[in-house]
């Protein structure tokens, strides 16, 4: 097989469109099944998380008990199927084209407080808007997050885990509510910090989770240092992004070396590795081979990408991200 992530950053997206976003917006080709039903893993509850309708460049979901509008620019050229329920909205985020972006409340029921947050099987999250549009969760990974949690406890030990670009914790969370050892770590403080509360706040506080704000490549080189191994890895990076001491991160310039240093750092004791990312110019196939090459050197390893989706209340799916799992069962 030819080593394919030598080439990778170098190709020209032929598929995808880069659009402006807090770590990029997931835009597929014309001809992805966005209109075609299909099973797919939802959150807990409707009353937690719904993907109410998308259409016209946005998207409106429902976070317990709050109606939010934000954009979705993969959904650009596509109907709205019940134009008449955007109206029930209660937050709206427009994004400026010199700025981030400004948030606007729509009804007395946009008032935000402690008390806003998404139960999600044993743990919860806290929920707030930021200055990007996004409110502390990722609903498209609640598949995911089941996934880390049944390899955890199927396990016949006790795993140790490590996080990478964490965010707020909700991987984190599901691994070590089925047990695991947990490392989290994200280059961002005020993640972190929000990441600990969402932890408090599920009963696991306590529980044995070291957080760490750091440079994600920068730590893993560290920990390959100090001899330490992994049963599990879990990355989420963005397209581009810095550490907390300006380390630039680009996802093409510099996951396959990532990839490959925790291939190293599982390599006595691997059960599971997930990375997830929501680069445009990332499908899954590019992203199962990228895996197959810089983690197991072949391409029949059982690592299997695909894309990640969230079904709306009429059945139609909006592509959301890629994720790639290794092995692909549980």
């Amino acid at each position: 097989m030819v080593k394919y992530w030598s080439t990778w950053k170098n190709r020209q997206p032929d598929r995808f469109q880069q659009a402006a976003g807090e770590a990029g917006e997931f835009r597929p080709a014309q001809d992805a099944p966005i209109d075609s039903p299909a099973k797919q893993r939802p959150m807990s509850s409707p009353d937690q998380y719904q993907l109410l309708d998308f259409g016209e460049g946005r998207k409106l979901e429902s976070f317990a008990g709050l109606i939010v509008d934000r954009p979705a620019p993969v959904t650009e050229g596509i109907a709205m199927a019940d134009p008449e329920s955007w109206q029930r909205a209660d937050l709206r985020f427009d994004r400026d084209h010199d700025g981030p972006g400004k948030w606007n409340k729509l009804s007395d029921n946009a008032q935000q407080d402690d008390q806003w947050q998404l139960v999600q099987g044993s743990f919860q999250l806290g929920l707030q808007t930021t200055p990007r549009g996004q409110l502390g969760v990722f609903p498209e990974q609640a598949a995911n997050w089941d996934w880390i949690a049944r390899q955890v406890a199927q396990a016949s030990r006790p795993l140790t885990v490590l996080n990478l670009f964490a965010y707020t914790g909700a991987s984190t969370l599901a691994a070590a509510a089925a047990g695991a050892d947990v490392v989290h770590v994200d280059a961002a403080s005020n993640m972190v910090k929000w990441a600990r509360q969402n932890a408090i706040r599920s009963g696991l506080g306590d529980h044995p989770i070291r957080w760490i704000t750091e440079d994600a490549r920068l730590f893993v080189q560290r920990e390959l240092k100090r001899g330490n191994q992994y049963d599990v890895v879990i990355l989420d990076p963005p397209s581009y992004g810095h550490g907390p001491a300006g380390q630039v991160w680009k996802i093409h310039q510099h996951l396959p070396a990532l990839l490959s240093a925790c291939a190293d750092l599982t390599n006595q004791q691997r059960k599971a590795m997930l990375i997830t990312c929501h680069t445009p110019t990332l499908d899954p196939a590019q992203l199962e081979s990228l895996v197959a090459d810089t983690v197991f050197g072949h391409c029949q390893a059982g690592a299997s990408a695909q894309v990640l989706n969230i079904p709306a209340a009429d059945g139609r799916l909006l592509p959301s991200g890629t994720s790639c799992r290794w092995p692909n069962t549980g």
